[in-house]
């Protein structure tokens, strides 16, 4: 068996960003929870880094909004209000159904076969909550390539991680699960039969459902 080459060390940029990542999955898992002081030195030493690529991580959740940084206090995981929730759910909303729509309009049929096979995922993946949080997700992102517009899945991309900051607890509402499949199966048929209108209404009232959800959770 041939030697393997020699890696080459992670570049300063490479390393604070899998941090970034690392990071996040900590925030998402709720292992760091919302509103707590995120201690560098701990983390840095678990990490087995320096705290510098840490900062600079730090400062790459604060532009995404997943990190607050306080003035002589550090950095803090964001809590998000019920207008924060609001505001965010009405955004996605409004990009989201405009997507629908362009998609409904425009894709191809091997594209609605992909989306439909995404789905069908989804439907497999109703009693397995992780998983079915990344299949919805790898879900609603297809749908937002094959409509086309990069800049509109920059600004999704951003705000669905916020959105992850409170949407577990949403989809584990009674019933809501359940709800959410039952929107995606209309919103899949309308975009079947090519209709601009009912694909944009269906992802509106997919949010708006979703935003319901949300609304009574202690954010």
């Amino acid at each position: 068996m041939a030697a393997l080459e020699p890696q080459r060390p992670l570049s300063p940029r490479a390393l604070y960003q899998d941090v970034a990542e690392r990071l996040r999955q900590l925030i998402y898992t709720r292992r760091l929870e919302p509103g707590s002081w995120i201690d560098e030195l701990k983390l840095a030493a678990e990490f087995g880094i320096s705290r510098t690529p840490l900062r600079e991580a730090l400062k790459v959740l604060a532009v995404e909004g997943l990190v607050t940084m306080k003035v002589r206090r550090g950095a803090y995981v964001t809590e998000m209000s019920r207008d924060d929730v609001a505001q965010i759910y009405h955004l996605l909303a409004l990009l989201e159904s405009d997507a629908a729509g362009d998609v409904a309009e425009q894709a191809s049929e091997a594209e609605l076969a992909q989306l439909q096979q995404l789905h069908d995922r989804l439907e497999k993946l109703a009693r397995q909550r992780d998983a079915f949080f990344a299949a919805n997700e790898a879900f609603h992102m297809a749908l937002l390539q094959i409509a086309g517009n990069r800049w509109r899945s920059q600004i999704v991309a951003d705000l669905r991680k916020m959105m992850k900051l409170n949407r577990h607890h949403s989809l584990l509402k009674q019933g809501r699960l359940a709800d959410s499949l039952a929107e995606h199966r209309a919103l899949m048929a309308a975009l079947a039969s090519r209709q601009r209108s009912q694909a944009t209404a269906r992802m509106l009232d997919h949010f708006r459902s979703g935003l319901e959800a949300a609304a009574g959770d202690p954010v």
